[in-house]
């Protein structure tokens, strides 16, 4: 198993960056893609990015495309969502998570752990 606690969060002003990260224990880092996830307060949890084992694959969902970074620390059990040019609309609890094997699907469910969150608000 790994456990994993995200940090990073907070209010920003629209236009502003911040990164998250996503520290994980247990079970070697190195074994699990990873993602993020967002869910804005009334919606479903959505997909934001994910990255493979090593780093060198990502994929993001189409809204946060050339403004959010994912990226992975191997050494440090760490991973990261550095995110520049803030929306109001990206305002959500962002969570990451582990999958065992590289996910085919942006489905939640192709993940194993999650963490348990951590609010970016954008305010306008």
């Amino acid at each position: 198993q790994v456990q994993l606690v995200e940090t990073g969060g907070g209010l920003v002003q629209a236009g502003g960056s911040l990164r998250l990260s996503c520290a994980a224990s247990g079970r070697s880092f190195s074994d699990y893609a990873m993602g993020w996830f967002r869910q804005a307060p009334g919606k479903e949890r959505k997909f934001v990015a994910d990255i493979s084992w090593s780093g060198g694959r990502t994929y993001y969902t189409d809204s946060v495309k050339g403004r959010f970074t994912i990226s992975r620390d191997n050494d440090k059990n760490t991973l990261y969502l550095q995110m520049n040019s803030l929306k109001p609309e990206d305002t959500a609890v962002y969570y990451c998570a582990a999958a065992t094997t590289y996910p085919t699907t942006t489905s939640e469910k192709a993940y194993d752990y999650w963490g348990q969150g951590t609010q970016v608000t954008v305010s306008s």
